[in-house]
């Protein structure tokens, strides 16, 4: 399977364009954003679990990037509510779980570099923000490693942003409000794609945004 799987090309989806797809294990359903391969693959996804669902034990041969969306997603090491940032590198393996409320998460499979050993898990409900290079801009760091640059960043309410240009590439998943640009409008819930070279510069309306920004870490198309 191929889907936004041309690097070199912005991609675009928002929720209006959601298809959830059953996976192989019931009461798991994906909105798959990007995708390289079959049912082990390359892959950028929203899960979604349904109360009381379970998934297989599994390992992360190629590592797993988590952040979780809504209600509180588990495994065997731990408890990870809404808000937790997860990161689990190249040859760790759970068995994924969930309560009562079920659970939606942002899934990134097979991306992580050999050498990027290190598990993480950062409650962002609690983490301290930093100031950013500009007024109304707030970032919480997340992860670092080469190129690759992981954080949330919090934008005002009607706040113009410096243009910015992402060498590397960047993806931004809109997790409240909503911001524009000159290429469209972006409500909570999109996600982009940019490619190497890409330039945009973000506005918020009156609503501001919180937004989910990795930067760094695209391959060539």
């Amino acid at each position: 399977m191929r889907l936004n799987a041309d690097f070199s090309r912005r991609a675009v989806v928002t929720p209006e364009a959601y298809r959830w797809v059953d996976s192989p294990t019931p009461g798991v359903e994906r909105m798959m954003l990007d995708r390289v391969g079959e049912e082990v693959a390359r892959a950028t996804s929203l899960v979604r679990y349904a109360p009381n669902s379970t998934f297989p034990t599994h390992e992360h041969g190629g590592g797993e990037e988590i952040l979780v969306l809504e209600g509180e997603f588990a495994d065997e090491h731990g408890r990870y509510p809404v808000g937790t940032y997860l990161r689990n590198p190249i040859g760790t393996a759970h068995a994924p779980r969930v309560g009562e409320q079920g659970a939606l998460i942002f899934v990134k499979l097979h991306q992580f570099s050999p050498s990027d050993s290190a598990r993480k898990v950062i409650d962002t409900r609690t983490a301290d923000w930093q100031p950013g290079q500009e007024k109304g801009l707030e970032v919480m760091p997340l992860h670092e490693f080469r190129n690759e640059h992981v954080a949330l960043e919090r934008w005002a309410p009607n706040l113009r942003l410096a243009p910015r240009e992402y060498r590397g590439g960047a993806e931004v998943l809109v997790l409240e409000g909503s911001f524009h640009d000159e290429h469209g409008s972006y409500p909570a819930g999109s996600w982009l794609r940019s490619p190497h070279g890409s330039r945009h510069t973000p506005r918020t309306g009156a609503d501001g945004a919180l937004v989910y920004i990795k930067a760094g870490h695209l391959p060539p198309g």
